[in-house]
């Protein structure tokens, strides 16, 4: 199967399974999805879902947040890992959004990469989940999945988001990104498949022999 062949049937299979394609992380503003975005690296959605009401009941403006004490924003998001960082961007990047913005999320992405915790990774979920806007953000699950799939070589996400991007119509591509963790998720996890186990691994490479030796960015 050409590489072109396999990313036709994966969309086409992935539509099958996942035809709605729900935004993870709990949130009712764009700034309430910049923080929840920022909270899920190196977390899962579910723990940042259950800790996102508990800090927005006490602040979900950044008008608000940028008066809360370190400690205590600290204090709440703690079960989420890498909290003092954490904390102390969520305070910063929220007494930015006032500053120069008015308190307005900018829907523009080197303004959101310049903002304290938020990287490329980040600052794409927020353009496309958040905004609409066509982009790709590669996380270590869909890296995983895309060389397992035989969609590239990458060494690291950005090369991976590179790929993706090259094979996959733009049109897509904000839909694709969650059908992808969903799957990951549900089926091919990073110890339950090893490229042999889950239909697409083996619907694309029904012949492999050996497991897959992830590249890690």
């Amino acid at each position: 199967m050409l590489k072109i062949e396999r990313a036709n049937f994966i969309m086409r299979r992935l539509g099958e399974l996942y035809p709605a394609t729900p935004v993870p992380l709990d949130h009712r503003s764009l700034y309430e999805l910049l923080v929840a975005v920022l909270l899920s690296a190196q977390c899962t959605d579910k723990r940042v879902n259950l800790v996102t009401p508990i800090l927005f009941a006490e602040a979900n403006t950044p008008f608000e947040m940028q008066h809360m004490k370190l400690d205590r924003i600290y204090e709440i998001i703690r079960p989420c890992g890498l909290a003092p960082k954490k904390s102390s961007a969520i305070l910063e990047l929220s007494k930015i959004l006032v500053e120069r913005y008015d308190g307005i999320v900018p829907e523009n992405m080197k303004k959101l990469e310049e903002l304290p915790g938020v990287g490329h990774k980040t600052a794409s979920v927020v353009m496309s989940q958040g905004f609409g806007h066509p982009a790709f953000p590669v996380d270590t699950h869909i890296h995983r999945l895309a060389q397992r799939w035989g969609l590239t070589k990458g060494k690291n996400v950005v090369q991976t988001e590179r790929d993706l991007k090259g094979i996959f119509p733009k049109s897509a591509w904000n839909k694709l990104h969650l059908q992808i963790i969903f799957y990951g998720r549900e089926f091919c996890t990073a110890h339950g498949c090893d490229g042999r186990v889950c239909e697409i691994c083996t619907t694309c490479y029904p012949n492999r022999k050996k497991p897959v030796q992830t590249k890690k960015p």
